[in-house]
């Protein structure tokens, strides 16, 4: 993921959770609303609940890599927050993706 794709302000997490349409399933909770810029942006939050730091940075990471696989940056202007629920850790990588799959049908 590039980082001109990626949502970085705290404001910009607060509005699209705020405002933005949220849905939800067993490994995630993500919140989408529209944006002005010609271009999708991800955010990604993983709480402390879900391990330590190496572990959160492992988790932030295979989120990129799905999102990688199943966005296409440039179709949509979209902001998107992915909120990594604590059951994550439980399935595998694959279930994870399908999951979030799921929940991306934009």
């Amino acid at each position: 993921m590039k980082a001109i794709n990626r949502i970085k302000a705290t404001d910009d997490f607060a509005l699209t959770i705020k405002k933005g349409k949220a849905q939800r399933n067993q490994s995630y909770v993500i919140h989408c609303r529209e944006n002005d810029m010609p271009y999708t942006r991800v955010g990604i939050s993983v709480s402390v609940k879900l391990g330590n730091a190496v572990t959160r940075n492992r988790i932030k990471r295979q989120i990129r890599n799905i999102c990688d696989q199943l966005i296409d940056y440039n179709a949509q202007s979209l902001d998107i927050v992915i909120i990594a629920k604590p059951s994550f850790i439980n399935y595998s990588f694959d279930d994870n993706k399908q999951a979030l799959a799921q929940l991306l049908k934009l």
